[in-house]
């Protein structure tokens, strides 16, 4: 997935632009979260804008992407521009911590950087994309309680440690995790990845396992029906 561009069934992201490629872990979040009842998304943290044109696909919402490096911004806004819901996706070159904007929205998603234990890459926008001094999860949080609606969710992917590290900065924040799915390679295999939903009202939670690989190597069936309306094969 590291072409300077990468074709879906419905669009195609061109990312020579940007810091960070198309990803699994982008995908799995895309096609994960619950946007059945959405009328006002936020992405942040955009990238090229795959998270915020596969919302739209999949539902009727308005899409906002926010995105701090000004080169994946004006690469999300193209994407954007040849998608065939442009008319549903504003994309902001803004910092989440500068970001007021009239109306609080439903669902945040983000597939937010996540090293926070590395040394830091010397390339400055691969380092904001993939160092979490750009977005700590605190920052993500307080997004969270200042941008979302009582009823509304925030949606994000991490690899297991940072999520159980994010779900103790949360909880003590007053968030209430709402699902969860732990994302393992192939059965048998300890989960890589965590997709989680967080809201402001407690409730049930609820919990699942997703394998990527069947025994036999393939994509599992769970895999496939996540990813089938976006993946050309």
């Amino acid at each position: 997935m590291s072409n300077n561009y990468f074709k879906f069934k419905q669009f195609t992201i061109v990312q020579d632009g940007c810091a960070m490629k198309v990803g699994t872990d982008g995908c799995l979040l895309g096609g994960w979260f619950d946007c059945s009842k959405s009328k006002k998304i936020l992405d942040i943290g955009c990238g090229s804008g795959l998270i915020a044109i596969m919302a739209a696909q999949r539902c009727d919402a308005l899409v906002t992407g926010i995105e701090i490096d000004n080169n994946a911004a004006i690469q999300a806004e193209e994407n954007v521009k040849n998608s065939p819901w442009s008319d549903r996706i504003r994309i902001e070159n803004i910092d989440i911590n500068k970001y007021s904007p009239c109306d609080l929205f439903d669902t945040i998603v983000s597939n937010p950087p996540y090293f926070s234990e590395t040394l830091q890459s010397p390339d400055p926008s691969r380092a904001v994309a993939r160092h979490n001094c750009s977005l700590p999860h605190r920052d993500l949080i307080d997004a969270a309680k200042r941008l979302l609606t009582t009823e509304g969710r925030l949606a994000l992917i991490l690899p297991a440690d940072e999520a159980r590290r994010f779900a103790m900065q949360a909880v003590a924040a007053g968030l209430h995790l709402r699902r969860r799915c732990d994302v393992a390679t192939k059965p048998g295999t300890q989960p890589k990845r965590t997709l989680s939903e967080w809201s402001l009202t407690s409730g049930e939670a609820e919990i699942e396992l997703l394998t990527l690989s069947a025994d036999d190597g393939q994509r599992s069936e769970q895999y496939r029906r996540l990813t089938e309306e976006f993946y050309l094969h």
